[in-house]
């Protein structure tokens, strides 16, 4: 089984959500319902896409874990067909590991997208964090600040401090921050970013993001060198690590 073996640590146990697994490999499925199980979620299988979209129209998971390479319909079928309907978070968990492949299933609407071998530390934690911006994004009153490490970002003040101490930001700074942070723990493609941070014209001017991404690690991480919250998905985006 293509899996990596979980470190000896044991990972604080969840409410009860449900998760949704879609994998033709029985082996990968008896492994992520173990890991899930031992962590408190409940969990629903398909090995087929017809099957899993059926299940998550009828039985409302909270999260969905698909794989790519199905055997009835490709898994980027199963993701723009959810999104016609669902906004339920996606972590595709997939052997293709070209970066066309991430992008094109973050693009389609996947939230994450984990590469065969994987941890299952790794896995679990972003579980965890597809689920909390879940819960964020349902409630009614949007989400006006968030932190991580030192940094606190006042969203509705416009406002980011670290260890309490304001911290300058240019407006296209502050505006590529605040993007991150509203979609805090999901990897955004570079497209993205670029559309909405300078507009459709610039979506293929990388080089904007590395620069201004090398400034907000600067600015904001204790070692930019070695960013701990400010990730970069290479080749595909960057993502704000919360957990």
């Amino acid at each position: 089984m293509n899996v990596v073996p979980a470190s000896s640590s044991v990972a604080p146990r969840a409410e009860r959500a449900t998760i949704l697994v879609i994998d033709d490999e029985a082996p990968i499925r008896r492994f992520v319902r173990a890991s899930l199980h031992a962590n408190g979620f409940v969990v629903i299988e398909a090995d087929r896409g017809e099957r899993g979209l059926l299940d998550a129209a009828n039985r409302a998971p909270d999260l969905m874990i698909l794989d790519l390479g199905l055997p009835d319909i490709d898994g980027l079928v199963v993701v723009k067909r959810l999104r016609e309907w669902s906004a339920m978070p996606v972590i595709v968990l997939s052997a293709r590991t070209g970066e066309r492949d991430k992008i094109d299933a973050l693009d389609a609407g996947a939230d994450d997208y984990l590469t065969k071998p994987f941890g299952t530390g790794e896995m679990l934690a972003r579980v965890r964090v597809a689920l909390r911006h879940r819960a964020r994004t349902a409630q009614d009153t949007p989400q006006t600040s968030l932190n991580f490490g030192e940094v606190v970002i006042d969203l509705a003040a416009r406002r980011v401090t670290r260890a309490g101490t304001p911290v300058h930001l240019t407006p296209t700074e502050y505006r590529l921050m605040a993007e991150l942070a509203r979609h805090g723990g999901k990897v955004l493609t570079h497209r993205h970013l670029l559309r909405e941070v300078w507009g459709p014209a610039r979506i293929e001017q990388n080089h904007y993001l590395r620069i201004y991404m090398a400034e907000l690690r600067r600015k904001l991480e204790v070692d930019p060198a070695r960013p701990q919250y400010l990730m970069t998905e290479q080749g595909v985006g960057y993502r704000l690590e919360v957990e």
